[in-house]
């Protein structure tokens, strides 16, 4: 799985823009995501991994852009390293129903 860092960096700000802005689209763009993983053969416990890393990148460079990121933005920022890899759990559950 790429580093969502030099992922982000590959991105353009209007693609990253229109991910960002909507949050069916977001949702819709991690279900995309946990699709492809799934089909690589990401186990849940590897799929989990990889929104803990996304979400570790948003919540330190990424500001949110509607009210449900500003939600997930303050639950990362308040949870300890078990309470997120809940969390990141439950986004790849969330993200896995999407599609």
């Amino acid at each position: 799985m790429k580093d969502p860092k030099e992922q982000a960096a590959q991105m353009n700000e209007e693609k990253k823009d229109e991910i960002m802005s909507n949050f069916q689209t977001f949702k819709d763009y991690l279900g995309d995501k946990v699709n492809k993983g799934e089909k690589l053969g990401l186990g849940e416990e590897g799929l989990t991994k990889g929104a803990k890393r996304v979400a570790d990148y948003l919540a330190e460079y990424e500001e949110p852009r509607n009210r449900e990121e500003k939600v997930l933005n303050e639950l990362w920022n308040a949870a300890d390293n078990n309470e997120r890899e809940h969390i990141a759990h439950a986004l790849v559950k969330m993200a896995d129903q999407t599609n």
